[in-house]
């Protein structure tokens, strides 16, 4: 089977869960016998040729690397929404100015590139999230192939169901009605999508995240303070709830002060965040890390005591699965995903500062609770595998073209 596959993030080069999860699956794809034609925005696939980026796919059997000029980036940059802000009022945006204009270059792009690609025959396009949905579009239309949309999150999600923007909305429910299947990744998304798109259930297939153990890099880190450490890692935007950790944290200091707080990553709500922990008089207890590349995100997870993802609405969410991995318990948002395959968890709803606050204190408190919880994560985790979900993709495939399987 051959696979025509759009995405617009790839490791060693993204931004968060998408890319990782386009890597596993790529990967888990190419274990069970596809072969995929894998089409990038070229900052994805680096500034100069190819063959000069150290992109992961390239190691990948099976797999090859169409780069597409085009600076297609989901999210502003901290600088970037400042700058916006001092020059505008009203809502505030999460997408960068041009994005709307490299979306539709990279559906040009994809319509010669589907052709050209005709010549050795591909079976099926598999599209990721709404930047490449008018890309696979246009695939779909010049070839006459069967298309698959990979929902790994709404415009629901990203805004947190505040301020929608309608744009993103109709190129995401446009690509979802006329793609020939819709690939969800977690019932709670699936459930989203029937209830903002009107998809009909039979058209939703669900298929989860994973993690490899195999993948898990080897890192040591030494821990050289007493304090506890608790910590986020992913985007700092709305969707991530880091707002609402920061004002867990002030809780969970006043029944453990020797705690720390750590804060990976980047986006948008950085600078408000910083400025939250000042007003809340947790400045000198709150560390923000930057965004962290490859082994240094282990290295994150390996040193903290507990991970927690508070977010407003998590499609998945693959983080909690990286940190049981690494050995580190784990508290999730109920409005995720990853709940679904990762049972050895505390759970919270995002907006209930006090009970998150309490389960953090539990955790670090309370040592059999940590170790149960620490064991029994890595062992349900350790049981998921992205071959396991590729193949259930290939199922999805399968169904389109007919086959038996």
């Amino acid at each position: 089977m051959r696979v025509l596959m759009f995405g617009w993030e790839f490791p060693p080069l993204n931004t968060g869960g998408l890319g990782t999860a386009c890597y596993g699956l790529t990967k888990g794809l190419s274990k069970n016998g596809v072969s995929i034609v894998l089409v990038l925005p070229q900052a994805s696939a680096g500034t100069e040729k190819i063959s000069s980026v150290k992109i992961r796919a390239v190691n990948i059997a099976n797999v090859r690397i169409k780069p597409v000029k085009s600076a297609m980036s989901a999210y502003m940059s901290p600088t970037e929404y400042e700058r916006y802000m001092l020059k505008n009022k009203g809502r505030k945006p999460i997408y960068g100015q041009n994005l709307f204009e490299e979306v539709e270059r990279f559906a040009r792009q994809a319509a010669i590139i589907a052709r050209e690609e005709l010549a050795e025959g591909f079976d099926i396009i598999h599209a990721h999230d709404w930047m490449t949905y008018k890309a696979g579009l246009a695939a779909k239309r010049v070839s006459g192939k069967p298309l698959v949309v990979h929902v790994h999150a709404t415009e629901f999600d990203r805004t947190g169901g505040l301020g929608a923007n309608e744009h993103v909305y109709m190129i995401e429910k446009e690509g979802m009605e006329r793609a020939d299947a819709v690939i969800a990744v977690s019932n709670y998304t699936k459930q989203k999508i029937m209830e903002h798109y009107g998809i009909p259930s039979g058209k939703i297939s669900v298929v989860h995240n994973a993690i490899d153990k195999d993948e898990m890099p080897d890192v040591r880190v030494e821990k050289n303070s007493s304090e506890k450490t608790v910590l986020f890692l992913g985007r700092i935007t709305l969707q991530k709830g880091p707002d609402y950790f920061v004002m867990a944290a002030k809780r969970a200091l006043e029944a453990e002060p020797d705690t720390r707080f750590i804060i990976a990553g980047s986006g948008d709500m950085e600078p408000r965040i910083i400025e939250k922990t000042a007003e809340l008089g947790i400045a000198n207890k709150v560390l923000f890390a930057g965004f962290l590349h490859d082994e240094d995100v282990h290295k994150a997870y390996r040193m903290a005591d507990l991970y927690v993802m508070p977010s407003v609405s998590e499609p998945f969410g693959i983080t909690p699965l990286e940190a049981v991995m690494n050995r580190t318990p784990a508290i999730v948002s109920r409005q995720s995903g990853v709940k679904e395959v990762l049972s050895h968890c505390l759970q919270v709803d995002f907006w209930d500062i006090d009970q998150m606050a309490n389960k953090i204190v539990a955790a670090l408190r309370y040592k059999e609770l940590h170790s149960e919880l620490r064991r029994n994560g890595y062992d349900e985790a350790s049981k998921l595998s992205w071959s396991g979900s590729a193949q259930k993709c290939i199922g999805v495939y399968n169904l389109l073209l007919g086959k038996a399987g």
